[in-house]
């Protein structure tokens, strides 16, 4: 009978005070020093370096089950695009996401070209055995290229004025490049929003659009769900 290896095995930490770091730097704007001085203020002493290793180590797993454990996404899409500078080179973050604002999948490239989109297309519908019903992008033309290229059936809307919900999306992710001071490399980039974008994206709850007793449902399931998550760790 084979035994699952604890992945907390050797740290000094419990589980539960890794998951509480892993949890206050991916869902809100704090940085490393600040999630430092938070578990300070309630007696735990651990540096920076620390929460980083924890995070490069537990975040992207959490991430991976996050996003395995979502409902099937809405059948309209938002696709947007939006500049980000690494070491003074002008890149581009790819999104998509759902009807509900769900964070379907993001791309750090260098173009925006049709090459580029057909890309990000491959990597989003990668898994999955169906296409949306409509796509909503703005006039870049590299997105019409792509999906003719790609014979994608659906409904292909251009307009700068329909893609408000993507643009919106990437707002956390300008106030995580300004806390990091910027991205450090591609390959960090890439790394660390693959991570971030589903464990921040699975407790905003879009409290505006919910009565207070279902926005209060919600967030027990979004938190229950976060518990199996990260107890699943201890015997995956």
């Amino acid at each position: 009978m084979s035994t699952s290896i604890n992945p907390y095995r050797g740290f000094r930490f419990p589980a539960a005070i890794i998951n509480e770091a892993v949890w206050l730097y991916h869902c809100f704007s704090l940085s490393l020093r600040e999630v430092e001085l938070i578990l300070a203020a309630r007696g735990i002493e651990v540096s920076y370096e620390t929460i980083r290793e924890w995070g490069l180590r537990f975040g992207r797993d959490f991430a991976t089950t996050l996003r395995r454990r979502r409902p099937k996404p809405g059948d309209k899409w938002f696709l947007d695009e939006v500049f980000i500078r690494i070491r003074g080179k002008q890149h581009y973050l790819w999104r998509a996401i759902d009807r509900d604002g769900v964070v379907l999948d993001i791309l750090v490239q260098s173009r925006r070209n049709t090459k580029a989109a057909k890309r990000f297309f491959r990597k989003l519908l990668k898994g999955l055995r169906y296409a949306p019903r409509v796509l909503v992008t703005d006039k870049l033309k590299s997105y019409a290229a792509a999906k003719k290229d790609l014979k994608l059936g659906s409904e292909h809307r251009q307009s700068r004025y329909l893609n408000n919900a993507c643009e919106v999306s990437h707002q956390p992710t300008r106030r995580r490049e300004r806390h990091m001071k910027r991205f450090k490399s591609v390959r960090h980039a890439q790394r660390f929003l693959s991570t971030h974008s589903p464990i921040h994206n699975h407790f905003q709850l879009r409290r505006h659009l919910i009565s207070a007793t279902e926005y209060r449902d919600t967030r027990a399931r979004a938190f229950t769900i976060w518990r199996e998550v990260t107890g699943l760790a201890l015997t995956a």
